[in-house]
Parts: structure tokens; C-alpha cells; sequence
């Protein structure tokens, strides 16, 4: 498929019930803008024919973050300005129909975010992942962390998150990031959704929801007043401006700690 010049979610229904979402944003190597949350959460509407979700991107990469050219300081209203990001992951995380994200090639940041909402990830072996927040001065957030923990653990979310340590598809393989890894990957991907997708729908969404609530311990209103008053006051600091200039200028930050 050739990548479209204008970032787009190409939605195409296949045979079977399968739905194959690509994201297509050439110039910024699939990065997530608001555009693209609101194209991907129109697609992850329930509908009867659909029963198991394909997410991949277009022209060999993934997903290369969330475009840093929109991010900046929390809004007047107290929004963050991930807050549509988180919003549509967990859309994709909870959606009653299970999923599969095809990684080729990078899945940093919302990217690595998208693949782990997913319920499996079948990858090429040129695929990476990398968590860089702590590079640009975020504090990432809650759900996001819980997503990746739950895959790798908490030494090796924290060792993704602090060090922002970059892993190649063999390593995301052994940490369990990955599911597969094979050169052939998009046909077993596909393979994989129409296994699903040819399962009970009533008994395959009843059990993805029963995973995914024995997989979260619900956190106390003031927990998540403290995290999302953490993460405003990341967003908002001048390490957060710094960084993000540092990242699209392809230089070290300076980071100061205000």
C-alpha cells in the first residue's frame, strides 16, 4: 500500500470480519496527531461485522510517537495535552473485539503505547521499541505505564521508562513485548485475526474483558489527583519545552529540573 501525502487512518473491512487499520502520516513517520485519535476512535466504533481488529502502519514503520510539533503546556481547562491519546488507547485496550498490531520498523513512544493496547503484537525483525519520556521532560501516563508493566514487569517498565533503553525485535521478543517474531510477519498477523475472528464473539469479548479486569488494580481518586497533578506540572516545565526542541533539532537536551 502506498502511503497517503496527508496523515489518514486507512479503515478497510476484509473478508471474515477482520478490520485492518492503517495509519498513514509519511512526514512525520506515522506520528499520532488529534486528526489522526479522532479517525482511530471513529474506527474502533463496535460494529456487528467486525470481529478482530489488525493495527498496523503504512510504508515499514509503526508509529513514531505522538507529534511533538502538538504538544505544549497543560490547557486553561486542565487538560493534558495527551488527554485525547489516552482517551483513544483505552478505547482500543477495552474494545470488546480482540486485537492484533502488526510492528514493522519503530514503535517509540504513543507508538509503543498503541502497539502494547493491543492484545497481541506479531513483529518484523527490524521492529524497535522505545519509551523516550524521560528524554523529553513528561511524566507518561498512568495507564500507559500499567500497559507496559503488565507486559514486561516493573524492572523492565522502569528500565523503559528511565533509561529510555531501546530494544530491538529479539529483545522485545524475550521481554514479552512481542508475541512473534518472524520476516513473514503481516500473514500470520492476519492469520492470527482470523482465528479470532472465526471464535464465539459473545465468549471471546467476555473473556477479554475478564483478562482486563483481573489485570487492573483500580487506583484511589487521590492517587490518580496526585499522578495527573505529576504529569501537569511535567508538561507545563521549561525540561518539557527543552526537550521537545532538543528532539525535533536532533540535539542533546539541557535539561535545568524547572
Amino acid at each position: 500500500m502506498e502511503p497517503l501525502s496527508e496523515p489518514t487512518l486507512h479503515v478497510e473491512d476484509r473478508e471474515g470480519g477482520i478490520r485492518v487499520l492503517t495509519v498513514s502520516h509519511p512526514a512525520r513517520r506515522n506520528a499520532l496527531n488529534d486528526a489522526l485519535l479522532a479517525q482511530l476512535d471513529a474506527a474502533l466504533e463496535p460494529a456487528p461485522h467486525v470481529r478482530a481488529l489488525l493495527v498496523r502502519g503504512a510504508g515499514g514503520t509503526f508509529c513514531s510517537g505522538y507529534d511533538l510539533t502538538r504538544l505544549g503546556p497543560p490547557g486553561e481547562d486542565g487538560l493534558l495535552p495527551d488527554d485525547p491519546l489516552v482517551a483513544c488507547l483505552l478505547k482500543l485496550e477495552g474494545h470488546p473485539v480482540p486485537s492484533v498490531a502488526l510492528v514493522q520498523g519503530a514503535a517509540v513512544g504513543a507508538g509503543f503505547d498503541l502497539a502494547a493496547s493491543c492484545d497481541f503484537r506479531i513483529g518484523t525483525p527490524d521492529a524497535v521499541f522505545l519509551m523516550p519520556p524521560a528524554r523529553l521532560g513528561i511524566v507518561y501516563s498512568p495507564e500507559g505505564l500499567a500497559r507496559a508493566t503488565r507486559l514486561v514487569g516493573f524492572s523492565r517498565a522502569k528500565q523503559l521508562f528511565l533509561t529510555a533503553r531501546k530494544l530491538d525485535a529479539r529483545e522485545a521478543l524475550a521481554w514479552g513485548l512481542l508475541d512473534e517474531c518472524l520476516e513473514d510477519a503481516e500473514a500470520r498477523a492476519l492469520a492470527l485475526c482470523a482465528t479470532l475472528a472465526a471464535h464465539a464473539p459473545l465468549a471471546v469479548s467476555g473473556m477479554k474483558e475478564s483478562f482486563g479486569r483481573l489485570a487492573r488494580a483500580p487506583l484511589e481518586d487521590a492517587d490518580r489527583a496526585r499522578l495527573r497533578e505529576l504529569r501537569a506540572a511535567a508538561f507545563g516545565s521549561e525540561d518539557a519545552k527543552e526537550g521537545r526542541a532538543a528532539f525535533l533539532e536532533k540535539r542533546p537536551p539541557r535539561f535545568t529540573g524547572r
